[in-house]
């Protein structure tokens, strides 16, 4: 089956791509760009680099601004899948989502609305054995946004690894160890699907100690 992934660039994107990929015809990306961190529905943080991403996969990107809030969000999802309809022929769309069924039924009444499937293959799967899932694999994943105690803007530009995922874990009551709360972004470097690793040339850390963004001035894909 001919597919879209709903793609932010993150860790979860990138595994339900790793995953798409071994089972369907992966067509294009889409991505949604949002005006800030008040997304209610799109990750924010960087996400201009998913088109270096995209380049470094080699697939087709489709990408489209879109505002905040609720409606503004799914009408430029919307327009995305259907471009990504007529110009590729998907007839299904995979998504990262994990738990959060806010995103998932949205998700779901788009596609229908459009007659598309909707796959979700981390769906319901324990947070910490997707982290795992992606170290074994190979991801090389950095986090550029927290938000929340007891999380801190240290953690920004620093790779997840399975020291992080155990603090991660022990941090359960407090966060969603996957960040599916909002309490953390991320970006994936470097994983198997990738024919060259993404570097992060210069940024800046900007905001408080429990509530930052690695902001990513520029980026470029090694040779």
């Amino acid at each position: 089956m001919k597919v879209c992934v709903l793609y932010s660039g993150g860790k979860d994107s990138n595994l339900a791509l790793f995953k798409a990929w071994k089972e369907m015809e992966v067509a294009c990306l889409v991505s949604l760009s949002p005006k800030s961190e008040e997304s209610v529905l799109f990750h924010y943080p960087n996400v201009e680099l998913v088109k270096l991403q995209a380049e470094s996969l080699r697939i087709p990107l489709i990408m489209k601004p879109c505002s905040d809030d609720e409606k503004g969000s799914l009408n430029a999802l919307k327009e995305a899948l259907k471009e990504a309809k007529e110009l590729f022929g998907i007839k299904g769309v995979v998504t990262g989502a994990i738990r959060s069924t806010y995103q998932a039924t949205r998700f779901r009444m788009i596609c229908d609305d459009l007659g598309l499937k909707c796959f979700n293959p981390l769906w319901l799967r324990d947070e910490v054995s997707i982290l795992r899932e992606a170290l074994d694999l190979g991801f090389e994943i950095v986090f550029t946004r927290i938000a929340g105690y007891p999380l801190s803007k240290d953690l920004l530009g620093k790779k997840i690894t399975i020291e992080t995922v155990k603090m991660l874990e022990n941090m359960r009551k407090l966060v969603n160890p996957a960040g599916e709360g909002g309490e953390y972004e991320t970006l994936v470097l470097n994983m198997p699907l990738f024919t060259k690793k993404l570097k992060i040339v210069d940024y800046e850390v900007v905001g408080r100690e429990y509530d930052a963004t690695l902001v990513i001035k520029k980026a470029e894909l090694m040779e």
